[in-house]
């Protein structure tokens, strides 16, 4: 007892209750629903990329991937957050790198930036900012680059779309398009 006159947790009954605010597991074929979704939209990309020789496929299109198609009705999920959230990281990264020229100090600030842009347009998304810092450490050229992140971002809202209506049981995706 403590002074108050209440019991203590004990650890286990601590580390239960953290454990148990866990969302469920997904049942088994809506984890497989929805990374083989995930995955066909991103050998997609790589598909696309092949095709253009250009690398479309960049790890934070894949994050966004696991996200519009595993967590689903998450706001960072959401078409506008994916579409808009990846091109404000991309205008912040061309931003911040003409002053950083590829450093990583620039890097950290433009995903910064990408954070306060989304969040100031309702767009939250974090692999955004991931792009942010693709683009100042790589600086890709911009009039190849975006358009081809634009129509990544679309495809993977399109799949997601698409996969959330071929297995009747999978939760609706967007909950919102804009």
């Amino acid at each position: 007892m403590t002074g108050s006159g209440a019991v203590p947790l004990s650890r286990r009954s601590r580390l239960a209750r953290l454990a148990g605010r866990a969302p469920a597991r997904p049942a088994p074929a809506a984890a497989a629903h929805n990374v083989s979704a995930a995955t066909a939209a991103l050998l997609a990309l790589v598909a696309i990329g092949a095709a253009l020789h250009e690398p479309v496929l960049i790890p934070p299109l894949a994050a966004s991937a696991a996200l519009v198609h595993c967590a689903p009705a998450l706001p960072l999920a959401q078409p506008r957050s994916v579409v808009v959230g990846h091109l404000l990281g991309a205008a912040a990264g061309y931003a911040v790198g003409l002053a950083g020229h590829g450093s990583a100090w620039a890097a950290a600030l433009a995903a910064g930036v990408t954070l306060a842009l989304t969040t100031l347009a309702r767009t939250p998304h974090s692999p955004a900012c991931a792009t942010a810092v693709v683009i100042v450490l790589q600086d890709p050229a911009p009039g190849r680059f975006v358009p081809l992140l634009f129509g990544s971002t679309v495809l993977l809202v399109l799949t997601a779309y698409a996969a959330s209506r071929v297995r009747r049981a999978a939760p609706r995706y967007p909950a919102y398009w804009w």
